[in-house]
């Protein structure tokens, strides 16, 4: 049976009425909001520094940088993660089922993330190793933080990549604005992430790999080890459906963003979504019914910049979209 779910970052600044929201909207596979209303130790850089074990960071005007020890704001990007998993366990108390996190990626820290004199991590081959192994250990506590809050819960941990395509073809800009990184070639690409959804496959958790750019790299990350992958149908061309189609033959998940996480965005209704879906499954030659439970439909990007009404709207619809395809 086909579920659905969010991408991860909701609007507003409440934290309680997220979880509420998602929890009532998304039964059969909720997720821990991201709300970066709250600042730059909400968003997702922030969220992900404070999970990451064993390195410091600081806040500066030109955004996050690596630093000896943690600064005062990589310090409460720590302590608003725990208290939310605060809240987030008492209104799952008795949850069972799957549930979903979300971290950015070894890639998209490296290359948000600066350096302690500056330039991003991406300009330092051994600066994006430590950063890569230090998310992956700390990906393993997170996990088990997460499973002592929801013991019954099945975990699905969802790596945002957005800037990978970027990175493989040398068009992350360096800090002048000038110039480009040197592009990152794909053996050491698929390493960083290896070592990320081993880490998470480790701790029990199931390993997704979300890119909601154009061009995703969808065969390099399940190459790496994730078990599903996360796109945006609006983006997918017709060269990626040979890579869709053998994910799907693989028995593994596709979440398919199918409803526009932007307002500008005319809302369509459930049964042009769940059309949708079914003809892109024809285009691909599968039967519904045969691949309908690796199926989650989701919005085709976060909900951060969305109105509260917009978001419960796209998430009641994809909800209900998934509905009707199950039921065919």
């Amino acid at each position: 049976m086909s579920v659905a779910t969010g991408i991860g970052s909701l609007p507003g600044e409440d934290f309680h009425q997220a979880i509420r929201l998602v929890l009532d909207e998304l039964p059969d596979l909720p997720h821990l909001p991201e709300l970066p209303a709250r600042g730059a130790i909400a968003n997702m850089t922030g969220r992900t520094l404070a999970v990451v074990a064993d390195l410091g960071f600081d806040l500066q005007p030109a955004g996050w940088r690596l630093t000896d020890a943690a600064g005062i704001d990589h310090r409460r990007a720590r302590s608003l993660l725990s208290q939310d998993l605060d809240g987030f366990e008492e209104l799952t108390q008795s949850y069972r089922g799957e549930l979903k996190l979300q971290v950015a990626g070894p890639w998209t820290l490296a290359s948000t993330v600066e350096k302690p004199r500056g330039d991003k991590v991406l300009s330092d081959h051994g600066a994006r190793r430590d950063l890569a192994q230090a998310l992956a250990e700390g990906l393993r506590t997170h996990v088990a933080d997460v499973r002592r809050r929801v013991p019954d819960a099945t975990l699905i941990v969802q790596v945002d990549e957005p800037a990978l395509p970027f990175v493989l073809n040398g068009q992350v800009p360096t800090a002048s604005g000038f110039g480009r990184h040197r592009r990152i070639h794909p053996p050491e690409a698929s390493a960083a992430l290896e070592g990320v959804f081993e880490a998470i496959t480790a701790a029990g958790a199931v390993p997704v790999a979300h890119c909601c750019g154009a061009d995703a790299p969808i065969e390099l990350v399940r190459g790496a080890g994730a078990r599903g992958i996360s796109l945006d149908a609006d983006l997918l061309t017709t060269s990626a459906y040979d890579e869709v189609g053998a994910l799907l033959e693989a028995g593994e998940r596709l979440f398919l963003g199918v409803v526009p996480s932007s307002q500008e965005t005319a809302m369509p209704g459930e049964r042009a979504v769940t059309e949708r879906v079914l003809r892109l499954l024809d285009m691909l030659g599968f039967d519904p019914e045969a691949v309908g439970a690796q199926l989650v439909l989701t919005p085709s990007c976060g909900l951060a910049g969305a109105s509260p009404e917009h978001a419960k709207k796209a998430l009641a619809l994809v909800r209900t979209s998934a509905s009707q395809l199950a039921q065919g």
